[in-house]
């Protein structure tokens, strides 16, 4: 899963990131009201934490561009007010979920795992499509009770397909949201489709369906099994 995480206070933002990407979110920050609302304008994330207090803007002006260009975004706001009415400001403008500073980075994990799960799965820690079995909270996939033994990455692409099944999705937004910021380290596109044609394999040995198909000079589909 991609996060954004917006916080103005360099350290708790490393340590947020660190946190976080132990626990399997890729995640992607921003220190500034600018820097954010570039990235919410230009990128796709399953959850954003917010802070409100920005140096070069107040967080909450941020929350009407993610809904626009993001409806089913999950927003966490972060701030370090108290206030019954920062609380109900947030929530009236389409925050999810409100936690205080300061905090345990096991709360936030926890409401960012929650907060994804009501928002992209439904409320489910299990998803079933085409025979597959995904269990988001242990992070492992079967099929006919057979577990198909998949990398860190090619879980994450995975969801990625299954969650925008029959969309075409790009080599450059596969990229971005298996790598996020550290995209630029690659190349080119060739990690891209090792991981793809990996995952193809276990999916096809596994259940005799080729469920992921290639669109020439775009990308890949996720196609439902008839």
């Amino acid at each position: 899963m991609k996060l954004l995480l917006v916080e103005d206070e360099t350290d708790l933002l490393t340590e947020m990131e660190e946190y976080l990407s132990q626990q399997d979110y890729r995640c992607e920050k921003a220190s500034t009201f600018a820097t954010a609302e570039e990235k919410i304008s230009l990128y796709d994330y399953e959850c954003i934490v917010l802070d409100i207090s920005l140096p070069d803007g107040n967080g909450l002006r941020l929350l009407d561009l993610i809904r626009k260009h993001h409806p089913s975004t999950g927003i966490l706001i972060v701030s370090a007010k108290d206030s019954l009415r920062d609380k109900l400001e947030g929530l009236n403008l389409g925050a999810d979920d409100y936690i205080t500073k300061p905090f345990h980075l096991e709360e936030l994990n926890a409401r960012v795992n929650a907060l994804i799960r009501r928002k992209v799965f439904k409320g489910n820690a299990r998803i079933d499509v085409d025979g597959l079995c995904i269990l988001t909270e242990a992070q492992e996939v079967y099929y006919e009770d057979r577990l198909i033994n998949v990398t860190r990455k090619e879980y994450q692409l995975l969801l990625y397909f299954v969650i925008n099944q029959n969309r075409v999705v790009s080599r450059q937004s596969i990229a971005e949201h298996i790598w996020g910021d550290h995209f630029d380290l690659a190349d080119n596109y060739d990690s891209v489709y090792v991981h793809v044609n990996n995952l193809r394999k276990k999916i096809q040995i596994a259940t005799g369906k080729d469920l992921i198909k290639s669109v020439y000079g775009v990308g890949y589909k996720w196609m439902r099994a008839s």
